[in-house]
């Protein structure tokens, strides 16, 4: 199955909020570290309880990097905790030359196993064609990203007079011939994406920046309802996993996740 037909599945179904895994030793709940690997332990809890009802998993790899091999190992064993069915995202952000990125691609999709990357565009095409040369998965490219500081770069005006992230996503849009290609638009820059929302055309769009980072997730869904646009991910990470500190943090985080989609199914029907 290909990364367009998991996500595609899942949209089918009004199911539209990935979880991010960003799972971080020092905020998961105590009573796990007593566990033989409490990082691999809180994932498969979180896992086991939101399957049936998450559009995606997203893994961002700086939490797991930062272990050295224990951390590589549990990015691995995470991928296997997800049925084959369901898309799952490396949030790894790379973007090199050629040849780099060539290995990085293998990597991310042979090696790791993962359906789908984010990819920095900084460099050019050279740093996100080898990632586009897999058919079957999905490459998310940085358009707008959600953190403050994206207005030093991304919100500067060209020659052209567009913003940086305006030339971005116009040239994404070239490089999506094969259906592939996806962008990432901070769902924090609500105003920047409703003013240019017909630049998504057929992109499937990648949303960070719900919950702790301030997104609001009914004017997301309502803007994508009236467009009639169903090719969207909404990632949330810390307002979901760490919806509780108890031995009941399942069962909050389950809670918290048909809160959302509920919102999500009531503005779309």
């Amino acid at each position: 199955m290909t990364a367009q037909q998991k996500l595609n599945n899942k949209l089918l179904n009004n199911l539209h909020i990935c979880v991010g895994l960003d799972t971080d030793i020092n905020k998961i709940p105590k009573h796990l570290l007593s566990a033989g690997n409490p990082v691999l332990e809180f994932n498969r809890i979180i896992i086991e309880n939101t399957l049936d009802i998450a559009a995606a998993y997203k893994i961002n790899f700086a939490f797991y990097e930062k272990d050295g091999p224990k951390g590589f190992e549990n990015i691995i064993d995470t991928v296997k905790l997800i049925p084959a069915g369901t898309l799952i995202i490396a949030d790894a952000k790379r973007g090199d030359i050629g040849n780099t990125a060539k290995m990085y691609a293998e990597s991310v999709f042979n090696y790791f196993k993962f359906d789908s990357v984010t990819v920095n565009p900084y460099m050019g095409i050279d740093s996100v064609k080898p990632f586009l040369e897999y058919n079957d998965k999905i490459t998310f490219i940085l358009g707008l990203t959600s953190n403050p500081s994206a207005a030093d770069f991304e919100l500067k005006k060209m020659s052209s007079g567009n913003y940086l992230y305006q030339e971005v996503i116009r040239q994404i849009n070239e490089w999506n011939a094969k259906g592939n290609c996806g962008v990432v638009f901070g769902a924090t820059k609500f105003e920047n994406l409703a003013g240019n929302f017909d630049m998504l055309k057929n992109l499937y769009t990648l949303l960070p920046g719900v919950g702790t980072q301030g997104g609001k997730l009914e004017d997301i869904v309502k803007l994508f309802g009236k467009k009639n646009y169903r090719n969207y991910l909404i990632n949330v990470s810390r307002a979901l996993i760490y919806a509780d500190d108890s031995k009941n943090f399942a069962f909050a985080t389950r809670k918290k996740l048909i809160e959302y989609n509920e919102i999500v199914s009531n503005i779309l029907n």
